[in-house]
Parts: structure tokens; C-alpha cells; sequence
């Protein structure tokens, strides 16, 4: 499920978090990196599960709608396209994905209120009403109403904020990413595809001996970033002379201690795609000026390892 984006994101802030408490220890860096990993998938699940509460929250308003003192024709014969949305009924009978999130904790029943809101909300929207008014009844249909509600409702929404933050530290930064991972498993239901619980990490099964699968690149990653740390740290700070390292914007050193260790630890992991990841990265997680530091100095340093021989790349494409 993760990506090596994410992975590396999330090696990054590991390794941030290990120096700046002063912890040295690799085995604690590698426990809090599988956990961080875990987490992600979890709300991811948390998220999915969504669907499911909207549905059950429709079906309370329709119950409640039919027991009025005195209801009205609409309350009687209602309009039940939303409730018997076939999305959530792929969820619901997905043993292996009830399970996981029952044993988890990862339902929404807590935060009830929370979802009624959210329900009146989107119930509001002309893409709710376009979809409840359609005369089509198909997944298709289906999927196409929730990747709306997940495009547009979650991200910026305040409350949700807080309901993550809450529930668990890991959360803060991931939602983003997992609300594009729900909208690829919607868009793939829709073509037909099914849906299954995915493991946390994504790899290669041994297809290919010189490619490391996912977990033990991340693994791999924070284990030599840790390791060789002030290594790395007294290769920078010899290479900006002309600054204080007091003054070095710390999370950009971090970065670029991550990225030279995977440029070291990687042989089979282009150059430029380990320079562009890392620059990517640091336009979220650093000052405006991070990029253009990051790019050139993480440059100068992997084209320096490659002319000394500690950065061995070989390969089509790598250099």
C-alpha cells in the first residue's frame, strides 16, 4: 500500500525525531518506523470505513424520517439510492476488512455526531443531489459519489482534523496520501476490479534480486541513516564552510543525510531519482528555501561519492 514516497517521508521524520531526543538506537528507530508504517494503513481503513457510517447514519435518518408522528409521503416511500449504495455494500462484506477494523477499533461509532454532520453536509450538494435524482443505479455510479465525497469533503475539514489528532500522533501527516489511496481503490472497483484488504507494504516478492522489496527498503534505509549519521553530518557541514551549522536549517540536514544514505545504501536507485524524491520532500517539510539547498548541495555531495568510489551505481540510467 505505501509507496516509496511515503516511505521515505516517513523514514525522514523518523530519523528527525531519533536525533533531535538524541537517541542513537537503531532497533527503536526500526520498531517506530514499522509502527508509522502500520499506522498509515489504519486509517486508511479508518477512512474506508467512513462509507460504512454515512450509510448507517442514512439509514437512522430514514428510520427515524418513517417513524414521525406524522410522516409524509416522501418520509414513507423514500428515495434509497444513497443507503443501498453497492460500495458500501462491497465493504460490508468483505469479512477480512470488518474484521481488521472491529479488532482495531477503527469504527466511527465515537464520533456519530461527527458523521451526521458530514451527511447533512454532503446531502446538501448539488453532486449528491445529481446522484440521488439519476434514474442509473450502477457501482460505477456508486464509487463515482464517493471518490466526490472524499475529493472534496475531508482534507480541510477541521473536525476530522481534531478526530485524527486524537486518535493517534501518526495520523497528523497522512490523510492526504490515504485519501488519494481510497480514491485509487474507487476508481479500481469501478472498473471492475476487487476489492481486497492491501498489505502495508508494496513489493517486488522476489522477482528481481537486485530491487529491495518496500519493507526492507525502508528498513534498510533508516538502519544506515542512523548508523552513519554524524558521518554524514560532518560531510555537509564540510561542504557549507561558509555557513554556521548552528544556522543549517535542521530538517533540510536530515533530508540530505536520508538522501545520501539511500544514494550509499542503493546501488540500484538512480541518482536522479533519489535527488528529485528528496527535493520533492523538503518542499513540505522545510522553509521555501529548502529546495534549491537541497538540490545542490545533495547533488554535489552523491556526484563527489561517485567520484571517490564511496556511491557505486551501475546500471543503464542510474547515474
Amino acid at each position: 500500500m505505501l509507496n516509496r514516497r511515503i516511505l521515505r517521508v516517513k523514514a525522514f521524520k523518523v530519523l528527525y525525531g531519533n536525533v533531535y531526543s538524541g537517541s542513537k538506537s537503531i532497533v527503536a528507530a526500526e520498531k517506530e518506523l514499522l509502527m508509522s508504517c502500520e499506522k498509515c494503513r489504519d486509517l486508511y481503513l479508518f477512512m474506508l470505513n467512513l462509507s460504512r457510517a454515512l450509510r448507517a447514519a442514512e439509514g437512522e435518518s430514514l428510520t427515524s424520517r418513517k417513524n414521525k408522528l406524522v410522516p409524509t409521503e416522501e418520509d414513507l416511500n423514500p428515495n434509497t439510492k444513497f443507503f443501498d449504495n453497492r460500495f458500501t455494500e462491497i465493504l460490508g462484506n468483505n469479512v477480512d476488512f470488518v474484521k481488521i477494523c472491529e479488532k482495531k477499533g477503527l469504527v466511527w461509532t465515537e464520533y456519530d455526531s461527527f458523521v451526521r454532520r458530514l451527511l447533512k453536509t454532503v446531502s446538501g450538494r448539488d453532486y449528491f443531489r445529481e446522484y440521488m435524482d439519476s434514474e442509473v443505479c450502477s457501482l460505477a455510479e456508486d464509487c463515482d459519489l464517493f471518490v466526490k465525497i472524499y475529493e472534496n469533503e475531508l482534507e480541510d475539514n477541521e473536525d476530522l482534523q481534531q478526530i485524527l489528532e486524537d486518535m493517534s500522533v501518526y495520523w497528523i501527516d497522512d490523510l492526504g496520501y490515504v485519501l488519494g489511496m481510497i480514491i485509487r481503490t474507487l476508481k479500481s472497483l469501478k472498473k471492475g476490479e476487487t476489492f481486497s484488504v492491501p498489505p502495508v507494504f508494496q513489493g517486488v516478492g522476489g522477482v528481481d534480486e537486485d530491487v529491495e522489496d518496500d519493507r526492507a527498503y525502508a528498513l534498510k534505509l533508516i538502519d544506515y541513516a542512523m548508523a552513519n549519521y554524524d558521518t554524514l553530518f560532518r560531510q555537509i557541514s564540510e561542504s557549507t564552510k561558509n555557513w554556521d551549522s548552528d544556522r543549517l536549517v535542521s530538517t533540510d540536514i536530515v533530508l540530505i543525510v536520508t538522501g545520501l544514505s539511500e544514494a550509499i545504501a542503493f546501488p540500484s536507485i538512480p541518482v536522479k531519482v533519489t535527488i528529485n524524491e528528496y527535493v520533492e520532500i523538503s518542499k513540505y517539510y522545510s522553509t521555501s528555501n529548502s529546495r534549491v539547498f537541497v538540490n545542490g548541495l545533495l547533488d554535489r555531495l552523491i556526484q563527489k561519492g561517485l567520484e571517490d568510489g564511496t556511491i557505486v551505481k551501475s546500471g543503464k540510467g542510474l547515474l
